[in-house]
């Protein structure tokens, strides 16, 4: 009866809460967690919209995983507050529960189990009946792709198909939010890109919003529509990751060539819709531009008839990680 009365929805105080933050399928504000006198998360806002790939990304020990352990109800913030799916993750941690799916770094999974035998135990502890755990199995099945091996025991699955296991358990449920900590971590390429098109597929196929945590570049680049970047506890710049490299640099053409006689050649090439500066460095011509793969060819030909022969020319465009080196004076660390 007390859990009733502390979550009845009376008009101007629970009920008023949840519709401020109805816009965000995540918010955070101000949010803070101490160990101690060490701040690994230090006053961090986040908004995530729903139907939203959201990547976190930053170095070992930054406080990604210490975020996502506070929005999932599995550690308790030192200050600020948070709410997931529209519920208050401190005052309303059963109520996140249930509409969050998690899949964090290390996997529990029993060996001796099979993985249709782990999803149906999933389905119980959520509530499902047998029904809709044997329909939800079947739904899950076609976005995660385990194929024969549902019906193995796990112990002899792959790293990578414990993951897509363990992914395809935190989606049992339909939850309104997935949470995926360094879900490729450890495995190798193949692996990885098999996990990239089903959490792509997630996203396109049901709408659902994904809070990703990843050390790796490409990840966060090729699955995010934002990304947010965190250092030692602090979030340092979120935007979407095309717009965060355009705003620190632009892409840089390299051509080496054979020829000294290029005054026309540079006059030619700064007159190109899109470049922004060419100059000559030894046997290199280096050209700034706003789309490196837009002028590409244009420059290439501008080159030829100019009587200046290429021997090669390579793209250089901007990273994340020199995002982060502009903003921190550092590197992400990419595992290898």
């Amino acid at each position: 009866m007390q859990d009733a009365v502390r979550y009845m929805e009376v008009p101007g105080t629970v009920s008023e809460a949840k519709s401020a933050r109805s816009d965000a399928a995540i918010r955070a504000e101000g949010l803070v967690r101490r160990f101690g006198s060490h701040a690994a998360v230090d006053g961090v806002d986040l908004a995530v919209r729903p139907g939203e790939i959201y990547g976190f990304l930053g170095p070992n020990g930054a406080g990604k995983s210490t975020v996502v352990r506070m929005l999932c109800t599995l550690l308790g913030p030192s200050e600020g507050s948070a709410w997931v799916a529209g519920r208050d993750v401190v005052r309303e941690p059963q109520a996140v529960r249930i509409r969050i799916g998690v899949a964090l770094q290390e996997a529990a999974l029993d060996d001796l189990q099979t993985g249709r035998e782990l999803l149906r135990l999933q389905g119980r502890l959520f509530g499902l009946t047998s029904v809709q755990i044997k329909q939800r199995i079947a739904e899950v099945l076609r976005v995660v792709d385990i194929g024969d091996a549902v019906d193995r025991r796990v112990g002899t699955y792959s790293g990578g198909m414990k993951r897509r296991l363990d992914l395809a358990m935190a989606l049992i449920h339909n939850p309104e939010v997935l949470f995926l900590d360094e879900p490729t971590t450890g495995l190798d390429p193949a692996s990885r890109a098999t996990v990239w098109e089903e959490v792509t597929r997630l996203n396109h196929e049901l709408g659902m919003t994904i809070f990703l945590t990843t050390q790796y570049l490409e990840e966060a680049d090729v699955l995010a529509h934002r990304v947010g970047i965190i250092n030692r506890g602090k979030l340092v710049t979120e935007g979407a990751p095309e717009t965060l490299k355009r705003s620190i640099a632009n892409d840089l053409l390299v051509a080496d060539v054979v020829g000294y006689d290029d005054a026309e050649a540079l006059t030619r090439l700064v007159r190109l819709p899109g470049v922004l500066s060419a100059t000559r460095e030894g046997t290199r011509i280096a050209v700034q531009a706003l789309d490196g793969s837009a002028v590409l060819s244009p420059v290439a030909i501008t080159l030829a008839e100019t009587h200046l022969e290429v021997r090669s020319i390579t793209i250089r465009t901007p990273s994340l990680d020199d995002v982060f080196m502009a903003l921190t004076g550092d590197h992400i660390e990419t595992p290898v």
